[in-house]
Parts: structure tokens; C-alpha cells; sequence
């Protein structure tokens, strides 16, 4: 039997990961280019919050509350993304781009913050002599604060730019497409910056972290390149009256779906991140694990998300309603709570690489299904999908730095009062505090199932993604 060329293509493009992903308006090319703006997002990241966390503490000998501050400001940046995706549904310019001018300047605040960044922390360190109160704070202030103000505008332009490229039928590939590249960002990322800063030098750092920018600026370069159809607007279009933000609030909350569903993002990621993190630091200190059994903690968390991006994915191309999919995360949240609880007492390390997983599971399955239902939103009037998905990813990067914030202190808090004896003696053990912790979050998780409720009930009977059901193939899995 003789195969042709195409159809050995054609074998090949559908044997590839997410090659279901692509559409007409979107080819597997560009789709891929395009998810590279994750990646940039996932490195700075781990940046931020892992590699310059531990070198201003260790190494710069910055003490920690300060440290704990510069690492929450671009946390308090995150509420602004819904006024940026609304501003990018309306930007006006002689060309007709909306997203990626956003993209570009989101692009160019990244790279600035992490170009300025290294000189910035050795003057915080001490490093560098000079006679001006304060310079160090405030300089590494700005640049954490540029750093964090470009990937929130970043990822705002870049996931609205993918949902009006999308069809509704390969829009939930799409979401886990670009939530696995996002997580590739941030693995490949942690392991060559570890490994370029084993030998810690200032000299070092600065090349390190200046690296980091300029990699930014190639990928996302690349990523938004030819992206956006060029529709050139008369002079009386650009200069015609733009609508306020506060109108366009109306109308996408107009209904109560949008803000029960943004409700239901901040309490689910509260649930999903308090334990951030503590689940190491609850191996070594309850379960008795070394640093490098802890260390698989966050491969097991990675795999157990990983697989609820394939199932999501399963599901959302069957036709799958996004507001039940959500609950079945959140159960497994309260079933990897319960597990992890369950490891102290039982004294077993089995259970609670289980829980591990199973918190990945159920946080990556939540957050496909929350994403899908941000951007299937409806999209009439004012409100646009920049809105809602800038609105979806306020809700996110809030929660999660506030729940991380409030699992340790409540930790800290509640030991302090334990092992001092006043629980008693029964609850005198460094357990307590993250059992109650734990506890908390499969409150907050049950909390959630029931902002959730209503969304389901009126969603009862309906596909949010309408599409033919498609057999699972390899492109339904994120590797």
C-alpha cells in the first residue's frame, strides 16, 4: 500500500499534543507562538517568587518581612487585570490592533522590572555604598512592581488575544494548552536559573536575572508576532466616544453568572492555595521527610495537575458544562485535604503524596473549568472577553496571594498558642496549626459548592461548550 505525503502529514499533525487545538483561524503554528507568552509569564514567576525569594534572604541577607512585602506587591497589582482586558476590548488605533499593543507594553514593563531588578536588590542588599535613605526598598520596590504590573497586562492581552482566535469547539484545548506551557514556563525555568546561580556571585545574578529579561522580550516577540489581523479605522472611529468601565461592569455582571463566577474563583483558589506554602514544610516537620523526598512533592502536585488538564480537556470536547466540572474539582479538593490530614496521624508517607496529587488534580481541574466558563461568557454590549477574562484573573492572582499570606500566619498563630498549652495538652503538637489549616480550606471548599449551587442549577440541562463529541486521541494530553 503506497501513503502519500499528506497523508503522512496529516497522521502526524494529528498525532501530535494538542494538535485538536488548532483551528482555521488559528493553525497549530501560530497557536503554539502564540502560547509562548506563558512561558515568559511561568519564568518570571518562579523568578519572583522562588529564585530572588531565596537570594535576597540567604544571600543578600534582606530580612524576611521585607522580603514577604516586595514578593506581595505585584499580588496587589492583580485587581487592575480586569481594567486591562477592558481597555484592550476597546483600544483604538489606525490599524485596528486591541491586543497586541497590550502585549507589547505589557512585554516591555516585564523586561524593564527584570533589567533593573538585579542593581536594585544588591543596593537593598548592602552591596553597594551610597548615602540615600531607603534607596534600596524603593528601588527594589518599583522594579518588583514594573515586573508584576507586565505579566498580569501580559497574560490579560495574550489569553483574551487566544480566546478571539479560538472556535468554541477547540477553545478548551486552547485553555490547557496554555495552562501547560505556562507550567513549562515554570519548570524548565526553576532548573537552569538553580542551576546557572550554584555558585552565587553579584556579577552572577546580574547576568542571570538580566538573561531572564531579554528571553522575555524574544518570547513574546515571537509570540505576538502576526497575530492580530491588521483593520484599519478612520480618524472619527478612533476619536468616537469609548464606553466607561464601570458600564461595561454592568453589563458582563448584568444576570448575576459573572459575579457569582468570580465569587466562586476567589473562594475556590483561597481553598486550593492556603496550603501553598506548608505542604513541604507539614512532610519534613510531621511526617519526618528528607528535602529530597519533599522535594517530589511538587512533581506529584505537577503530575496530578497535569492530569486534570487531560481530563478537562476529555470532557470540555464532549460537551461538558463548565459549573459541574468546577464541583468535581472542588470534591477532589476535599477529598486531597482529607487524605493529607489523615498522612499525621496514620504516620504514613503514602497518604500524603496521595493528598499531594490529588490537590493538583482537583486545582488544575477548577481552574480549566473556571477559565472555560470566563471565556464562554457571554460577550454582548459593553463587555468584552478582555473584561471577563481580566476580571477571571483579578479574582485568581488575589486569592492566591492572600491565601498563601493567611495559611502561614494562621499556622504560626495557631501553633503558638497550641504548644504554649492553652488548647490543652492533647493539642500541644506542631500538627495543630496545619491541621487547622487544612480544615479551613475544606470549609472554604465547601463554601465555594454552594456559590457554586446556583450556577449549576441554572446551567442544568445546557452545554456550555457546544460541539460534537470527539474521541480522546494523544492531542487531549498535555505532555
Amino acid at each position: 500500500m503506497i501513503v502519500s505525503r499528506n497523508q503522512v502529514k496529516s497522521l502526524g499533525m494529528r498525532m501530535l499534543p494538542f494538535s485538536d487545538a488548532a483551528s482555521d483561524d488559528l493553525p497549530l503554528g501560530q497557536l503554539l507562538r502564540l502560547a509562548l507568552f506563558q512561558v515568559s509569564v511561568g519564568m518570571a514567576g518562579v523568578m519572583l517568587l522562588g529564585t530572588l525569594n531565596r537570594v535576597m534572604i540567604v544571600e543578600l541577607t534582606v530580612p524576611a518581612t521585607l522580603v514577604a512585602i516586595m514578593i506581595a506587591l505585584p499580588v496587589l497589582i492583580a485587581p487592575f487585570r480586569a481594567l486591562l482586558g477592558f481597555k484592550s476590548d476597546n483600544h483604538r488605533s489606525a490599524i485596528g490592533w486591541k491586543r497586541i499593543p497590550y502585549l507589547w507594553f505589557g512585554t516591555l514593563w516585564q523586561f524593564g522590572g527584570l533589567a533593573v531588578m538585579p542593581a536594585c536588590l544588591l543596593v537593598l542588599g548592602g552591596d553597594v555604598t551610597h548615602d540615600v535613605p531607603f534607596a534600596g526598598e524603593v528601588l527594589a520596590a518599583l522594579a518588583f512592581i514594573m515586573t508584576g504590573f507586565g505579566m498580569h497586562m501580559t497574560q490579560t492581552a495574550g489569553l483574551a488575544l487566544a480566546a478571539d482566535r479560538a472556535t468554541d469547539e477547540t477553545r478548551p484545548r486552547v485553555v490547557s494548552l496554555l495552562y501547560v506551557m505556562y507550567l513549562v514556563g515554570m519548570g524548565v525555568s526553576a532548573i537552569v536559573i538553580g542551576w546557572l546561580l550554584r555558585d552565587f556571585s553579584g556579577l552572577l545574578l546580574i547576568s542571570v536575572v538580566q538573561g531572564c529579561a531579554v528571553v522575555t522580550l524574544v518570547l513574546n516577540v515571537v509570540a505576538l508576532w502576526k497575530q492580530e489581523r491588521v483593520r484599519p479605522m478612520s480618524k472619527e472611529d478612533r476619536e468616537a466616544p469609548q464606553p466607561s468601565f464601570k458600564d461595561a461592569w454592568k453589563d458582563l455582571t448584568a444576570g448575576g453568572s459573572a459575579g457569582r463566577l468570580l465569587a466562586v474563583v476567589f473562594l475556590g483558589t483561597m481553598a486550593f492555595n492556603m496550603q501553598d506554602v506548608l505542604l513541604e514544610p507539614y512532610g519534613g516537620e510531621i511526617l519526618g521527610l528528607s528535602v529530597s523526598s519533599t522535594t517530589f512533592l511538587t512533581a506529584t502536585w505537577a503530575v496530578g495537575a497535569l492530569i486534570g488538564f487531560a481530563l478537562a480537556a476529555r470532557v470540555l470536547s464532549r460537551g461538558g458544562n463548565t459549573y459541574r466540572m468546577a464541583s468535581v474539582g472542588l470534591l477532589a479538593g476535599v477529598a486531597a485535604f482529607s487524605t493529607v490530614i489523615f498522612a499525621a496521624p496514620m504516620d504514613s508517607t503514602w497518604l500524603f503524596f496521595t493528598g499531594a496529587g490529588l490537590i493538583g488534580f482537583g486545582g488544575g481541574y477548577f481552574a480549566i473549568s473556571t477559565l472555560t466558563a470566563a471565556m464562554t461568557l457571554p460577550v454582548d454590549g459593553l463587555a468584552g472577553r478582555g473584561l471577563a477574562l481580566g476580571a477571571w484573573g483579578a479574582a485568581q492572582a488575589t486569592a492566591a496571594g492572600l491565601s498563601t499570606l493567611i495559611g502561614g500566619a494562621t499556622r504560626d498563630t495557631v501553633n503558638s498558642v497550641a504548644l504554649s498549652g492553652h488548647l490543652g495538652e492533647a493539642l500541644a503538637d506542631p500538627v495543630t496549626g496545619y491541621s487547622v489549616v487544612y480544615h479551613v480550606e475544606i470549609a472554604l471548599l465547601f463554601l465555594t459548592l454552594i456559590v457554586l449551587g446556583r450556577l449549576v442549577t441554572q446551567s442544568r440541562g445546557t452545554l456550555t461548550i457546544h460541539q460534537k463529541p470527539t474521541g480522546l486521541g494523544l492531542a487531549d494530553f498535555p505532555t
